[in-house]
């Protein structure tokens, strides 16, 4: 078999791909092999960018592997990150509805494969199925309702409530079961902190704080629940 096969043979199924994806499953076969026809698979690099702030959206993302982080730097150079997103969801929808430049950059957290979904083939199913067009907009809505929530945690939640809050959908996320259990930090503490619009040091003392409280221990990434229900009940 040649070079050229073997990697032919490595890389996944695009229509298999799509046809597993929530917003895809409505789909014919035949729309879907189109759809997969005009459809990019792409692989990142942990550490490198997708797209930068201020680049033409010219389609969306489905993620299949892997994370991506949504952030923008301030003036000032400091950045804030406003979502992790990692496999089965997607990203881009909106700006790509928009025709407006990305208000954020796009960098891989880990080794990472995604979807890029041209931007026409979306318009034409948008035309022509409206199964299609419903999926779109729940999936739309979904985003808008997380962001609005993410609004409201910043506003009226204290630090403490938020990571808290995080770690309890860490738990449910990663199918943690009983009153003490360990999870692992899926990011860096760092782009925690920023994801939870809290500074590096302020994390720190959170986590501390918690932790002389006897309500989780702390080793690296690894985080230990040693109470659920006192964690729930914890500063509310």
């Amino acid at each position: 078999m040649s070079e050229s096969s073997l990697a032919r043979a490595d890389e996944p199924d695009i229509a298999s791909l799509l046809a597993r994806l929530p917003l895809f499953q409505e789909l014919t076969a035949a729309q879907i092999g189109r759809v997969a026809s005009e459809t990019a698979l792409r692989r990142l690099a942990k550490g490198e960018v997708l797209f930068h702030q201020g680049d033409e959206a010219h389609g969306f993302f489905v993620m299949v592997g892997g994370q991506i982080k949504l952030a923008f730097s301030s003036v000032q150079g400091n950045e804030k990150v406003v979502e992790i997103v990692g496999p089965r969801q997607s990203f881009g929808e909106a700006v790509m509805f928009m025709g407006r430049p990305y208000p954020v950059f796009a960098q891989a957290l880990a080794d990472t494969v995604l979807l890029q979904i041209a931007k026409r083939t979306v318009f034409d199913l948008l035309a022509t199925d409206m199964t299609f067009a419903r999926s779109m907009l729940a999936g739309l809505s979904r985003r808008l309702h997380s962001l609005v929530g993410d609004v409201e945690a910043y506003s009226l939640r204290s630090g403490t409530q938020r990571l808290i809050g995080y770690l309890l959908q860490q738990h449910a996320e990663q199918a943690r079961t009983g009153d003490e259990s360990s999870l692992s930090l899926p990011i860096s503490k760092q782009v925690l902190a920023s994801r939870l619009n809290l500074t590096p040091e302020s994390l720190s003392r959170v986590l501390h704080e918690l932790s002389l409280a006897k309500l989780i221990s702390v080793q690296g990434r690894q985080v230990t629940i040693h109470e659920l229900q006192r964690l729930r009940e914890f500063d509310l």
